[in-house]
């Protein structure tokens, strides 16, 4: 700290030498950027406000609010470092001072896009720097510019307007890179990202081997890091091409460099490339040997930052909440102050009739102005609570797809063991086959939650075959038969005596019409009837699901399709009901390029119609 002190003092005191050294100035701002201790730099900005005037030089005022945001934002006061890279921006944007802004905007966009989890705010800001930097024609930003908008459209699935972002910054970055000047890893790195996710592994390895090549003979300070990261991904991409000595060879690249800079969380990642080349080989032991090396440290470095995050929002949440109710109560008590107070002005109002008046109308109109301000207080707080309950509910995700790891280790286990199954007693195969039913109905259940919280259903390729409607919606209906007969419900097939062929993916649609007939089963009554017809119109094909059961109230149809929706209804005979089947059944139905509807009244039964397109 002592030699910080002396070499800020040194470049201060040559500022003052000139009254105000532009040079020093810029000298001592730019090192206190490219520091990591929070309180030295707000020992810098806390020196450069107090010897540079803010009011001589409106360049220092900028620099200072950002400074002080770089301070919050190290030490993980988001808020606050929102609050001075805003101040900043509009003290660069008041005195004309375009780099300044596209560094500020930089730093904001970075803050919501790794802190804030608000990429749809970081792409808008990002686009706005974009616009920026080619008014001022400065290459370099330009082209960190296009690679953090395409990063920022991976991150949204938006792959195709990530690949044309991509391709405009290496337009412009190509010539600059030839003269040596400039390098594009970020944006190759993104490129190789972007054909990843559309599963174009090919063009992904053109981009992910540029890197590597140019960093097997780079000797920077970001060497190590970028090697590993580039072998990282060739051993990802090859994995998924099937190429397993390719991949085989990177991985095991990855984690000797991951070792070389002594990174547990870069092992723990190797580690999981690893196990995945392993179980694609079909080598269930040497991929859980890796994927216990992946856990136990990933254990260590992911599980405490979850249950931290989760602790940390849970006390936000309560406070919140306790908030909300204490204004709430400061609400009520307002409201039972003014009725009070208007009672008093009209007694008087019999004796004092004009300066009753009088005061009658600067009270209510204090009132209704502290009830406004109020009730804006509480939508603000509402809307907080909301964005918390998301952020809960992403957790959730978050610890359900952590808890299919120790699943995937014992089904590896079981598997191994059914392998020795002859030299087991018939208890012990019993007990083998208890322990892979609970394993497959775990995963089971931790992919339900994850279909509905993360939307898989519409990452799953679609594989499409000509169906008979008329034998599919037969054999779904025999499916359902033995469950049926247990509450002595007739099931019904309405379809013309002919083949009925239609395009589709027969899983999806086996999926939508067990949720549906499930249900319709599920809330009709014993001996009462359910009907399936199936219908051909011009360009669309036409299936419903028809019940005699209780029905639903008309003010519960809206949210029918929502998820985890529960609506006043009760399955007849005690049935489960998560809420999550008619959610998921919308998103096939929209997968498939279909509508579903629902036409109920109560003690009518109910209908539901889904129309698929040719």
């Amino acid at each position: 700290m002592k030699l910080l002190s002396f070499l800020f003092l040194l470049l201060i005191s040559s500022a003052l030498s000139a009254q105000v050294d532009t040079n020093g100035l810029q000298k001592a701002y730019y090192r206190a950027v490219h520091l990591s201790d929070a309180d030295s730099v707000k020992y810098y900005a806390d020196s450069i406000s107090h010897l540079f005037p803010r009011a001589d030089n409106p360049d220092v005022n900028t620099m200072v609010l950002r400074l002080y945001g770089w301070y919050y934002e190290n030490r993980g006061d988001f808020p606050n470092a929102l609050i001075y890279y805003y101040r900043g921006l509009d003290s660069a944007r008041k005195y004309g001072r375009i780099k300044r802004q596209t560094e500020l905007m930089a730093d904001l966009a970075a803050v919501y896009t790794s802190d804030m989890k608000q990429p749809q705010k970081a792409k808008e800001i990002y686009k706005e720097c974009v616009r920026l930097n080619t008014q001022l024609g400065d290459a370099h930003s330009l082209i960190v510019s296009y690679a953090n908008l395409g990063a920022i459209y991976n991150n949204l699935q938006l792959y195709d307007s990530a690949l044309l972002l991509l391709n405009e910054g290496l337009r412009i970055g190509k010539p600059v890179e030839e003269k040596g000047q400039e390098s594009l890893y970020e944006i190759y790195n993104n490129l190789g990202n972007s054909y990843y996710f559309l599963k174009q592994y090919d063009k992904a390895i053109v981009w992910f081997r540029i890197n590597y090549e140019k960093d097997l003979n780079s000797h920077g300070p970001e060497h190590l890091y970028n090697l590993w990261l580039d072998a990282l991904n060739l051993a990802d991409v090859y994995t998924q091409k099937a190429a397993f000595d390719s991949a085989a060879k990177y991985g095991e690249l990855s984690l000797q460099l991951a070792r070389q800079q002594d990174s547990r969380s870069k092992q723990a990642d190797s580690y999981q490339i690893l196990a995945a080349l392993a179980q694609h080989r079909g080598d269930y032991k040497k991929a859980w040997e890796y994927q216990r090396d992946w856990y136990s440290l990933d254990t260590a470095l992911v599980n405490a930052e979850t249950y931290k995050s989760i602790a940390e929002l849970e006390q936000k949440y309560e406070a919140r909440k306790r908030e909300n109710e204490k204004l709430l109560l400061q609400a009520a008590l307002d409201q039972q102050k003014f009725h009070t107070r208007i009672t008093m002005f009209m007694a008087l109002f019999l004796l004092l009739i004009a300066i009753a008046a009088a005061i009658l109308f600067v009270v209510k109109r204090k009132a209704n102005r502290q009830l406004q301000a109020t009730n804006e207080l509480i939508v603000r707080q509402n809307e907080r609570l909301s964005e918390l309950n998301y952020e809960k509910n992403s957790l959730i995700s978050i610890v359900s797809h952590d808890l299919s790891t120790p699943f995937a280790s014992i089904s590896m286990w079981q598997q191994l063991l059914q392998n020795e199954q002859d030299n087991l007693s018939p208890s012990q195969k019993k007990a083998l086959d208890r322990i892979g039913t609970a394993t497959r109905y775990g995963e089971n259940l931790i992919r339900h939650i994850l279909d509905v919280e993360k939307a898989q259903t519409n990452q799953r390729k679609m594989e499409l075959e000509n169906l008979d409607l008329r034998i599919f919606a037969e054999t779904v209906i025999d499916e359902f038969g033995p469950s049926a007969a247990k509450k002595e419900i007739q099931l019904h097939l309405d379809c013309p005596n002919r083949a009925i062929y239609f395009l589709s993916d027969r899983q999806l649609l086996g999926r939508m019409l067990e949720n549906l007939l499930s249900n319709a089963i599920k809330y009709t009554s014993t001996g009462k009837n359910v009907w399936i017809s199936v219908s051909e119109e011009r360009d669309a094909i036409s299936i419903k699901i028809r019940d005699e059961g209780m029905g639903i109230p008309s003010d519960e149809l809206p949210h029918l399709f929502s998820k985890y929706s529960k609506i006043s209804s009760r399955p007849t005979a005690g049935e489960p009901s998560t809420g999550l089947g008619l959610a998921i059944v919308k998103r096939i139905v929209e997968e498939l390029n279909g509508q579903i509807s629902c036409e109920s009244a109560v003690g009518a039964g109910s209908v539901f119609t889904v129309v698929l397109k040719k």
